[in-house]
């Protein structure tokens, strides 16, 4: 199966600052009802570790049985996002509170309030969109530096540096994939084909 049209960038979500919060589900219909309470310290991971998850439950607040939904419910919850839908990345989730209820505890309800955990962090945890950055070389001759200059700067670029390669520039910059789409073809125009 292929995909077709224009390229897609594959944007990530995360969380910049250390937060606590409680995810409490309850809910009585007639028989047995649905309850699950978690409280879970969420801080941000490094870049590249993914998503990290750590039970801290001591004396059972929590029964074992109900811990594996809470790290499930994390997951798919992190899968859609908390700004946009992007899947999240890089965060570590201890669960080290909660409460249960003899009847009425099951995992959905624990996977559910777990959620509404993240769902509730979100709004202390600094939330950030995470754009994917291309270390870009482009090859320019002399004359046309300051245009390619003015292209790197107005696509959100950031210049990392450059060095003179006989009548030619070379320069390194850092700019979003989002902003490079056909920049091959601006760069030959503003180059007369001379610039790579």
């Amino acid at each position: 199966e292929a995909n077709v049209g224009a390229p897609q960038v594959s944007y990530r979500e995360t969380f910049r600052a250390s937060t606590q919060a409680r995810g409490f589900f309850k809910r009585q219909s007639g028989g047995k009802g649905q309850f699950g309470d978690v409280w879970i310290e969420f801080t941000p991971n490094e870049e590249g570790k993914g998503f990290e998850f750590e039970n801290a439950i001591v004396g059972g607040v929590v029964p074992r049985e109900f811990i594996p939904a809470v790290e499930k419910g994390l997951v798919e919850s992190m899968a859609n996002g908390v700004l946009a839908g992007y899947p999240m990345v890089d965060v570590k989730a201890k669960l080290y509170d909660g409460s249960y209820h003899d009847v009425d505890s099951s995992e959905t309800a624990f996977k559910i309030a777990a959620s509404l955990a993240l769902k509730e962090a979100a709004k202390s945890a600094q939330p950030a969109i995470l754009e994917p950055m291309m270390l870009v070389t482009i090859t320019v001759p002399e004359e046309n530096l300051g245009d390619v200059m003015g292209h790197v700067t107005a696509r959100r670029g950031r210049v990392d540096g450059m060095e003179a390669h006989g009548n030619s520039q070379i320069v390194r910059a850092y700019v979003p994939l989002a902003e490079m789409f056909g920049y091959a073809t601006v760069l030959r125009s503003a180059s007369q084909g001379r610039g790579t």
